[in-house]
């Protein structure tokens, strides 16, 4: 299958496309490097346990508050349990948060026959 782009450009030129699709490039190197500096914090237990991690999914901070130790005591499923939901919970922050800044950066680019793609 052929994809067919359209002859016009929508008034814009070959060279104002290159430009606008270099500067798209470069905003979305600084955001990601923005958003790979940001901290998205979680918690599960009612507070118990609450965990830390970047934008590049590293965990830099897991907090287990003292009276977890001693509601888990004999289950250390549980606590295991309330630390794999605070760590996933943070990992979905950040990407969410990745996925809507990068979506709103690149939905606003317009460039005919490419809609979509980007």
């Amino acid at each position: 299958m052929k994809v067919r782009i359209p002859n016009n450009n929508g008034g814009m030129s070959q060279q104002q496309m290159l430009k606008k699709v270099q500067q798209m490039q470069e905003d979305m190197a600084i955001l990601q490097a923005d958003l790979d500096q940001r901290e998205y914090t979680a918690s599960a237990g009612g507070d118990m346990v609450t965990v830390t991690v970047t934008g590049k999914h590293e965990v830099t901070s897991v907090k287990i508050k003292p009276e977890a130790l001693e509601e888990c005591e004999g289950d250390p499923e549980m606590l295991e349990d309330f630390i794999t939901i605070a760590v996933n919970d943070a990992i979905s922050k950040a990407a969410k948060a990745s996925e809507e800044e990068m979506g709103a950066l690149t939905g606003s680019l317009n460039i005919p026959g490419m809609n979509g793609l980007f």
